[in-house]
């Protein structure tokens, strides 16, 4: 049957249900085989829905990198990348922020928020990257999570980004996404990374990060997701947690990508 006039494409979606108890009891039958199959189905669509994602943090070299994680807390990567340049400068190496003013260095990050803190946790980590690691930062994850301030996710952003080591990125996106999509019910980081590294090939990692916060940042949004007119719909065992109807749902979907997004989706019709 066509759209009704005005409405725009539908998305055809096997085997779901907008009910979320229904849903739920689907994806706990679903037999590993199938996960895992479902999880790189969609993986894939993932890679063409954005073939260009990538860091959006401006950096150099690994220091820039990690130094440009710290201060994305709290923050959009747009805000630390009006910042990085003009304390790049400053500040070129670790020795640098070890030995920076206070003032001075809270007065550069004031913009980002949270300023007092951060300037705290980048002399800090400067003084350790000095007296550990003679100013240079380590490219193995144990030596990187030992550092103050440093987590796993800072660590596997620099890692994939500035080493070439591939590393899932567990930020709030990530995490929400791949509990949505019945990759994982874990809460716990540490738990999600594996069990998602346990789904996709280990080279592919770091551009799964990548491209899972774009897509919950640009379509699967926290509160309203764009299910109508989003591109892993038919994969998706939460369609129906947002508006299902393509016009309503296309108006949720945000980003330079937009328009390649909606025409994946309406391509399939």
């Amino acid at each position: 049957m066509s759209p009704a006039a005005g409405e725009g494409p539908r998305v055809r979606v096997a085997n779901q249900s907008s009910n979320s108890s229904a849903s739920g009891k689907e994806a706990s039958q679903e037999t590993r085989l199938a996960l895992v199959r479902r999880a790189r189905r969609m993986k894939r669509r993932l890679d063409e829905s954005y073939p260009t994602a990538g860091c959006e943090l401006d950096f150099t070299n690994p220091l820039q990198l990690l130094v440009a994680v710290v201060l994305s807390a709290q923050t959009t990567d747009v805000r630390v990348n009006s910042v990085t340049p003009a304390l790049f400068a400053r500040y070129p190496r670790a020795v640098d922020y070890a030995g920076a003013d206070r003032t001075e260095l809270e007065e550069m990050v004031r913009s980002t928020g949270f300023y007092r803190n951060k300037a705290a946790a980048l002399t800090k980590l400067g003084a350790a990257l000095v007296e550990r690691f003679d100013g240079a930062v380590p490219g193995n994850i144990d030596d990187l999570v030992s550092l103050p301030g440093v987590g796993r996710k800072t660590a596997n952003v620099v890692l994939g980004e500035a080493f070439e080591v591939p590393g899932i990125t567990v930020d709030t996106h990530f995490g929400r996404l791949v509990r949505r999509w019945g990759w994982t019910s874990a809460e716990d980081p540490v738990k999600v990374e594996r069990e998602v590294g346990e789904l996709i090939p280990r080279k592919d990692w770091t551009m799964l990060s990548h491209r899972v916060i774009f897509h919950g940042r640009r379509v699967c949004h926290s509160r309203k997701p764009a299910c109508g007119a989003c591109p892993l719909a038919n994969d998706c065992p939460s369609f129906g947690a947002g508006p299902t109807g393509f016009s309503e749902a296309a108006a949720l979907v945000r980003g330079p990508e937009r328009d390649h997004l909606l025409s994946l989706v309406t391509d399939d019709q």
